[in-house]
Formats: structure tokens, sequence, C-alpha cells
């Protein structure tokens, strides 16, 4: 079997890997479809050059960290068989699914991937007497590589893979000395463009109109009165001062893309504890919870609803009663700024701090006569 190749790649891949930083790392959740271009570097059991083919795959964004694609290829090489007089091809079809470990989600995104399905070898050596081998067999892939991404629309894709599967040795034993079935293996250098659609669109805070003021009607004069002798009123005791509405940036209390609360920022939340632990007649306090509009909407949406609820449990850890505390998640559905004319990842996400949020609200009992 020729040298596998696949060890040399492995060493570059994770030498730029380990200096990716993972602190602002985000997915949009995107589709994309990737068609290119392969090089076969075919098992020298099968006596046939090395060969070229192309594919098509589909792309689907799952999470922070994974990534799946579903497509076929196919290459083909010339025999190699060094026998004279015989010609002919070796043909591989694949079709299959392949997981994908994202190391980043930055511009420059290193992975590795494993996959299954199904492979199809055709060996039609003409020539050699029988050797005219069809078998479609299991598929098996280990591989790595790397995205590129251009813009939000277009990048690219490099990997290489090992592909484990069955050919038909059929032909006499006397030319070539092979039998049966036999387990292969062909190395694959894949190059694809990556065209992405189904990422979000910026998210544009509608202007707030003034209301109009309307010019309130000049009273008419009064009839004068005597004035009656004064009453005394009684004095109203002083209210008790209001539960202001506390918002928190979210990197204050969370790190990047988590709902864990960070052990050093607990200390934000004690004064919002301790506001409702001297106030009984609050009767709720709403803990709502707000991110940016980078990711999908459903992911937006469950973060800003765990990151409440962590809230809400610490504060019922410092003695307010769990039945005076709501968490809602508002997603990116509210967002304070839109920076649409921010370019660049890391800058848009910078920009649109203000946007992850983390706002505690309270509602008291008015008291009489308080205004």
């Amino acid at each position: 079997m020729k040298k596998n190749l696949i060890s040399v790649a492995l060493a570059g891949i994770f030498a730029l890997s380990a200096n990716i930083a993972s602190a602002e790392d985000m997915f949009s959740g995107a589709w994309y479809v990737l068609p290119g271009a392969s090089y076969m570097n075919t098992d020298s059991d099968l006596d046939a050059d090395n060969g070229a083919g192309g594919f098509i795959r589909g792309g689907k964004e799952l999470s922070q960290h994974w990534d799946v694609q579903v497509g076929a290829s196919h290459a083909r090489a010339n025999e190699d068989t060094g026998i004279a007089g015989i010609g002919g091809k070796y043909k591989q079809t694949l079709v299959g699914v392949d997981a994908l470990y994202m190391f980043s989600r930055e511009k420059f995104r290193p992975f590795l991937l494993a996959g299954i399905g199904a492979a199809r070898n055709n060996i039609d050596y003409s020539g050699i007497p029988n050797f005219d081998g069809k078998n479609t067999s299991l598929m098996g892939n280990l591989g790595l590589g790397a995205q590129y991404l251009f813009n939000e629309n277009f990048g690219l894709q490099a990997d290489v893979r090992h592909v484990w599967s069955k050919a038909d040795f059929d032909n006499s034993p006397a030319v070539l000395g092979e039998t049966g079935k036999e387990t292969i293996g062909n190395t694959y250098f894949n190059l694809g463009g990556i065209l992405r659609f189904g990422v979000p669109a910026a998210v544009v805070a509608a202007p707030v109109a003034a209301a109009a003021v309307m010019p309130e009607p000049t009273p008419e004069p009064a009839p004068v009165v005597a004035a009656p002798a004064p009453v005394p009123m009684p004095v109203a005791e002083p209210c008790k001062p209001a539960f202001e509405t506390i918002t928190v940036e979210a990197e204050k209390l969370f790190d990047f893309d988590k709902s864990n609360l960070r052990e050093s920022a607990k200390t934000s939340l004690d004064d919002a504890a301790a506001k409702l632990v001297a106030n009984p007649d609050i009767e709720l306090a709403i803990v709502t919870g707000h991110t940016d509009r980078l990711g999908s909407d459903a992911y937006n949406q469950a973060l800003s609803e765990r990151r409440a609820k962590q809230v809400v449990t610490y504060m019922v850890s410092k003695g307010v009663a769990e039945s005076r505390l709501q968490a809602v998640g508002k997603g990116e559905s509210q967002p304070v700024v839109a920076c649409d004319t921010v370019k660049g990842r890391k800058a848009l996400i910078e920009c649109l701090q203000p946007n992850r949020r983390v706002v505690i609200n309270a509602e008291k009992v008015r008291e009489t006569g308080c205004k």
C-alpha cells in the first residue's frame, strides 16, 4: 500500500489550530454548498496510477463546534500493472455523511472529520482474464482540513482524508496473485468553494417616532370664590424608595457565549438581591436576558433564557424568595444598537456588546400617599 500522506498534514493543521483563540468563537447556523475537485492517491494493491475527480456536498453549521456534510464524489485513474498490452481504468464513487469538529468559528476554521457511507469500486483492466471487478460496500473515512471564509457568503475548504472500502479482485492468480474482495485505502486531497446561505440578516433597530404633541386648550377663567378656612391635613409617611431597573452587561456575568455565572462577577448581583430582601413589598422582579444578533434566532433565544435562569438561581441563594422572581429570555429581539456599518467579525462583536445584557426590573405595590 502506498505511503499514507495524512500524517504529514496532521502536524501542520494542529500547529495552526493550537494558536486559534476560541474566546470569541461564534456560529451563525448557516447552510452551505461545497463543490470541488479531488486528487486521489490510490492504494498500491489496485495497480493503478494516482487519479483525479470531483465532488459536491451540502453542509450545515449545527453548533459552535460541529458541522455535518452530506454528498457524493467520483474519481478515476489509469491502470499501472506494468504488464505490456494491459489497459483500462479504476473508478471509485463515494456517497456518505461526514461529521466535522470545528476548532474555531473565525475566518480560519481548522477541523477534524469522520464519516461513513457507501463506496462503488470498479476495476476494469482489459487484457487480464476475468479482471472486471465491480463491488459496492460500506465506506469509512477519517481526515482533517480547514475552511477559510473571505466573507459571510463565500469561502474555501481544503481537506485530506483516508477512505476505506472493499474492492473485487477477481483476476487470474497467475497474473497478479490476487483473488476475492479486499479492503483498500485511498487517500484524497480535496479543494472546494463554500457557498453559504441562511446567514442571519443584520438587525436594524426601528426608529421610535416622536408622539405628536397637541396644544392644550386655553382654560376659561374660573369664577372667584372665597377661599375656605384651611383644614389641617394628615402628614403621610414618606414612601420607601422605589426599586430601580438594573442593567448588567453580560460580559461582566458570563464568559462569551456561555451561561454559567463567573465566580468573580457574582458580586454584581448582590446589591439587587439585598434590595429585594429589604423591600418585601416588591411582589415580582423580572430578570430578562438579551443577546446580540450573531448566531441563529433559536440559539440566541435559548442562551438568553439560560442566562436569566442562572441569575434567578443566584439571587434565590442570597435569600430572595423564588416566588418573587421570574426569568425571561428575549434573545436578539430587543437590540439597543444596530452596528450596520461595522466591518469585520471582531469589530462587530465589540460594537454589539450593549445588546448582550441582563435587565432586572421590579414591580412594587404602590403605597397610600405615594405618587
